[in-house]
């Protein structure tokens, strides 16, 4: 079994940065593939950014260029390094690890881009 718990979110202005980190115990961290998912109140959850085991990532198109997510197979972690944020990046966002037919999520963390 494993646990994640996020971190990192909070109230910031249009233009800022935010850096969400996700900590994961319970398990060998290193053989997940983990993603970053968030939810807009009245919206369906989306997946924002994943990274692989062996590193590879993707995004969403409308966080490329702004979004970087990362892990530190050392410290159990996975980033989620966020500037330029927009209005429309305020959700909750939930930290997913998965393996073959495995899958865990965090509690999630608030993010609000609000002036």
């Amino acid at each position: 079994q494993v646990q994640l718990v996020e971190s990192g979110g909070g109230l910031v202005q249009p233009g800022g940065s935010l850096r969400l980190s996700c900590a994961a115990s319970g398990g060998l961290f290193s053989i997940y593939g983990m993603g970053w998912y968030r939810q807009a109140p009245g919206k369906q959850r989306e997946l924002v950014a994943r990274i692989t085991s062996g590193g590879n990532t993707n995004y969403v198109d409308s966080v490329k260029g702004r979004f970087t997510i990362s892990r530190d197979n050392a410290k159990n972690t996975v980033y989620l390094q966020m500037n330029s944020l927009k209005p429309e990046d305020t959700a909750v966002y939930h930290c997913n690890a998965n393996y073959v037919n495995s899958e865990y999520w965090g509690q999630g963390t608030q993010v609000t881009v609000s002036s």
